[in-house]
């Protein structure tokens, strides 16, 4: 009888402390910045070792710009590299070794982080990029990109990110990726069938049109009026669905 009311007590203590030491976890203030900067010691290091110190990416390297990009979005994509609905070798395990609220938080922080203004690049005529881009491709039932990525693909709330500054050959391996299969969290499936009905020297003619846009737009009331039209319709096309 001592025996079991002892175990028990024990148990008891061990019950409290354990609930006492997640509840301090919980409580604890988890810096997104700092995770950014140096990683969580866990097995995630800084995202600025790829992505820059400003989360303004590397273009010549693929590694996308993050600052200024929706919050839930980048969320998504982490828990996406979690589940494997996204594949990339660097972005798995460093998606994995953050905890949830780690991942909500330095998708938090580089969403308040300053868009790098840049204004747009005059490059070679890229009459196929631009068609794609501005008028789609129905003939293979493909829309224009900025009917969902916004005006000069700026982006558009949580489901479509900003496509326009980011670096040609992120964007153009992230078309591959969709067109292969190893890629597979875009809203009603609508990307893998726009990267499937477009040839290569499409893709690329597409991602070198974007990247090579402005990041931001000029002050315009009927463009900004267009912008939240746009995050109104797709909210009621995608119910809510990433």
């Amino acid at each position: 009888m001592k025996k079991q009311l002892f175990l028990g007590a024990l148990l008891s203590v061990v019950t409290v402390s354990s609930l006492a030491a997640s509840g301090a976890s919980r409580n604890e203030v988890v810096n997104g910045e700092k995770i950014a900067r140096e990683g969580n010691g866990r097995g995630a290091v800084g995202c600025l070792v790829c992505h820059g110190m400003h989360g303004e990416g590397v273009s010549v390297s693929g590694f996308p710009r993050l600052a200024g990009l929706n919050a839930r979005y980048l969320e998504k994509q982490l828990n996406d590299f979690v589940s494997g609905a996204r594949d990339n070798v660097v972005m798995k395990p460093t998606a994995t070794a953050l905890s949830e609220d780690e991942r909500r938080a330095v998708a938090d922080y580089y969403s308040k982080l300053s868009v790098p203004e840049r204004v747009a690049i005059t490059l070679e005529s890229n009459e196929v990029g631009e068609a794609l881009a501005l008028r789609g491709k129905w003939d293979q039932q493909v829309p224009a990109c900025i009917q969902c990525h916004g005006p000069n693909g700026v982006g558009i709330g949580e489901h479509f990110p900003p496509l326009s500054g980011q670096s040609a050959l992120y964007l153009a391996n992230q078309m591959r990726e969709w067109k292969k299969g190893s890629r597979a969290n875009d809203p009603l499936g609508l990307m893998k069938h726009v990267a499937q009905s477009l040839t290569e020297s499409e893709i690329l003619a597409v991602a070198k049109w974007f990247s090579s846009q402005p990041t931001f737009l000029v002050e315009n009331s009927d463009i900004t009026s267009q912008v939240s039209a746009q995050e109104t319709t797709q909210e009621k096309v995608t119910g809510g669905k990433q």
